[in-house]
């Protein structure tokens, strides 16, 4: 409510207009994660809508997965039967009404429940995508700070063109130089596969499907070694689509701050470049890294498709790439609606987090 207050100089005055009064920060805060959180549900909506549509673009989902191998009669009495000859619109609003109830479906060309499909392989690419995070933060981050302390130098134009040959060479290109390298020339690591022990690590009591954390809880060494060996190639090929971007964005970043004035101060008083720069530049500098993880979430999420088919990485990409070969359309909407749920996730954390470290954020 607002009321009036009578200054030392005898002017009236609004106490809305006070300066120095509190912000409310944690009605602010959590008004901004709310409306963060409402958004994700209009953006699934469309992204389920958009899916939906572009699948029925080609026709029904049983004459695209079996037209061909039934005679018409047996074809037209599949559809009828799954209620494909109805209107279209009619389908979208049960298959709304089906999702709501977390009934995706069932896969046409091997009669499996779209959620057991989700739950079997979704945590291979979970598993995928934390080395590939891992590779780009171990590979983006020190490399962009070294690119920074060396700016104009020979180290920092190496690294330049290092970070733009890894975001610009095709994932698949530079997995199949990776296998040809390190797995046939060498024979240094596996040719593909994520594990040379999948009897014994799914033999497991509860196993996760998370390889390395069932391999750790096995407790044997050649087990936990040789799921490592798997991993490197596929994390370093999708990694390093992420590390270009990351060492980019810091070597800028941290450029940037390098011109601050408390930077300015500390060279001042003598304090060396080096120290500027691993201690007192880079923190700043990795800020605007939380907020372009949530747009390199899409992009791994779009190349685990293409890693884990060049590698037999058997996780949601490398079934997405079979239901497509299959024409199984049920299948795709599945898969790609949980990527994209995946995805909107991650960029509500992702925003949060930004809210909460950058104070550039105003909520």
């Amino acid at each position: 409510m607002t009321s009036m207050i009578d200054t030392p100089e005898g002017q009236t005055v609004s106490s809305a207009a006070t300066p120095g009064k509190p912000k409310k920060q944690g009605l602010g805060l959590g008004r901004y994660i709310l409306i963060r959180f409402l958004l994700i549900f209009p953006t699934i909506f469309i992204l389920v809508t958009m899916v939906f549509f572009l699948m029925r673009i080609t026709g029904d989902p049983i004459t695209a997965a079996l037209a061909g191998r039934l005679p018409p009669d047996a074809l037209a009495e599949r559809i009828a039967a799954a209620g494909y000859d109805r209107p279209v619109i009619v389908q979208y609003f049960e298959y709304l009404g089906n999702l709501i109830q977390g009934d995706f479906g069932t896969t046409l060309s091997d009669n499996t429940p779209v959620t057991q499909v989700l739950v079997n392989y979704g945590a291979a690419t979970l598993e995928l995508g934390i080395y590939a995070l891992t590779v780009a933060f171990i590979i983006g981050i020190p490399f962009g700070m070294i690119a920074a302390y060396k700016r104009d130098r020979l180290p920092d134009a190496f690294l330049r063109v290092f970070a733009i040959l890894s975001y610009a060479t095709p994932i698949f290109f530079a997995g199949l130089l990776l296998k040809l390298v390190f797995s046939v020339w060498l024979g240094w690591l596996p040719v593909a596969g994520r594990t040379s022990y999948t009897a014994e690590l799914e033999g497991l009591r509860n196993p996760t499907g998370l390889y390395l954390l069932d391999a750790l809880r096995s407790g044997n060494w050649t087990i936990i070694v040789d799921v490592l060996e798997h991993a490197a190639l596929p994390a370093i090929a999708l990694g390093l689509l992420t590390a270009g971007v990351f060492l980019r964005l810091v070597r800028t970043n941290v450029i940037g701050t390098l011109g601050a004035q408390y930077v300015e101060a500390g060279r001042s008083r003598g304090v060396s470049e080096y120290r500027l720069v691993t201690k007192h530049a880079y923190k700043p500098a990795l800020i605007p890294i939380i907020t372009v993880m949530g747009l390199q979430m899409a992009l791994l999420m779009g190349g685990a498709v293409l890693t884990e088919t060049t590698f037999e990485w058997k996780g949601l990409g490398f079934k997405l790439a079979e239901y497509l070969t299959a024409r199984d359309f049920v299948a795709v909407q599945g898969i790609v609606m949980l990527l994209a749920v995946i995805v909107a996730l991650t960029n509500f954390i992702v925003d949060i987090i930004a809210a909460l470290i950058d104070p550039r954020v105003r909520y």
